[in-house]
């Protein structure tokens, strides 16, 4: 039975540490993918991503140069992204294209205001024709729960839900502002880089896999610990007297203390002895 109960644990260890390993591997890629794009030149979007298409995952982070205008007055705001340990802003920006098509820019983030949840400032983007840099990221996920924002914000950057207020965007990418010309008076601070922590998948792997050495060391030790002390209530058993073959001493005779009495010879007193010899002598 204990070997059963090990070899379950060790299979349960070895499908978490595999887990954990293909997540390693995932994060490997990730640091590998920013660590070839990051710092790639800019080339036009075109050459990236076609009208309509979906960004290739292999482009993300790679800087595209945007030619066109912004479009203010559809500007929005999306919550909740934490920075610095507070529930911060971003400015999401339609920029319009040469070409006519019109694509989402992320101008960076804006802290909470002194008095109120929403920034004090929101820093208006450079007017007229501008060349942007930025680089592609794809479109978050929708919030699962259902929850929304108010009007001119959302929850996520969901190009179908920013779409719902700013009217027709590519929805292939959106673009992380890495530069603007010209360059505005204000401008909000740039979105952090991406993390090249590791993770602790790789350790937690490897902790799986002595969890399951552990586990057999321990059963073995169970197993050895329990035999012996077979072995040594084996040994007490042997030192024990054999069972008596001969028939068991006779009880001893019980004595009347009033005949062993009578049964002793009662001294003489000297009286006694004095008289009988008196009777001898006559």
């Amino acid at each position: 039975m204990y070997i059963g109960v090990a070899i379950l644990f060790a299979i349960a260890c070895g499908f978490l540490s595999h887990w954990q390993f293909s997540r390693n591997a995932e994060r490997t890629e990730q640091l590998e993918l920013v660590a070839n794009n990051y710092d790639q030149p800019a080339v036009p979007l075109e050459t990236l991503l076609a009208p309509g298409a979906t960004l290739d995952p292999a482009d993300e982070w790679r800087p595209v140069r945007l030619e066109g205008r912004y479009l203010p007055e559809d500007q929005l705001l999306v919550r909740n992204r934490a920075h610095g340990g507070s529930a911060a802003y971003e400015q999401l920006v339609p920029f319009q294209l040469n070409d006519g098509r019109t694509f989402l820019v992320d101008r960076g983030w804006l802290a909470p205001g002194d008095r109120q949840s929403l920034p004090d400032e929101i820093p208006a983007p450079p007017p007229g024709d501008v060349t942007v840099e930025v680089r592609l990221r794809p479109e978050e996920a929708a919030p699962t729960s259902g929850r929304s924002a108010e009007a001119g914000q959302v929850p996520t950057i969901n190009l179908g839900l920013v779409a719902e207020q700013t009217g027709p965007i590519e929805p292939g990418a959106y673009g992380l502002l890495v530069s603007e010309s010209p360059a505005p008076a204000t401008a909000p601070q740039p979105v952090d880089p991406p993390s090249d922590d590791p993770g602790p998948y790789l350790s937690y792997a490897i902790q799986w896999i002595l969890f399951a050495v552990m586990g057999f060391a321990f059963i073995g030790y169970v197993i050895v610990n329990e035999r012996r002390l077979r072995r040594e209530g084996d040994d007490d058993d042997e030192e024990l007297p054999a069972p008596a073959r001969e028939k068991a001493p006779t009880e001893r005779r019980r004595v009347d203390p009033v005949a062993l009495h009578r049964s002793r010879k009662r001294p003489r007193d000297r009286d006694a002895d004095d008289e009988d010899a008196l009777l001898d002598a006559r």
